[in-house]
């Protein structure tokens, strides 16, 4: 299971990677992954308009897709497309952030999960 993060990094700017999460086997045919301490889940419905140019995360977060596309432009040109099941770890509160707007022509369902403050 892959995770995007999108972080601030040393110049300012925000960055992406990908990682691994880490799944251990359970009972029959199950593998869980460690449990993730959050705060609360929020619903999510953007329109096909939907657009803000250069912001934040708001705070650190996890935000699923699960129907509808949109992408996260980063400073550097570089396009990440959010789709059903794509999981974002937003992680970019400072710096110069990423631009958000939809993509298609169907409004979009995500799943938003903050994260404790650290």
């Amino acid at each position: 299971m892959k995770v995007t993060r999108i972080y601030t990094g040393s110049d300012n700017q925000t960055h992406a990677e990908e990682y691994e999460v880490e799944l251990g086997t359970a009972r029959g045919a199950t593998e869980l992954a460690e449990p993730i301490e959050v705060t609360s889940l929020q619903f999510r419905r953007t329109s096909p308009e939907y657009f803000i140019d250069w912001h934040n995360a708001p705070r650190r977060q996890y935000v699923v897709t699960l129907s509808g596309e949109s992408e996260v432009e980063l400073g550097d040109g570089t396009k990440i497309r959010l789709y059903p099941g794509h999981i974002l770890l937003a992680e970019d509160i400072t710096g110069q952030g990423h631009i958000s707007r939809a993509v298609g022509s169907e409004d979009r369902i995500s799943l938003f999960i903050p994260l404790p403050e650290r």
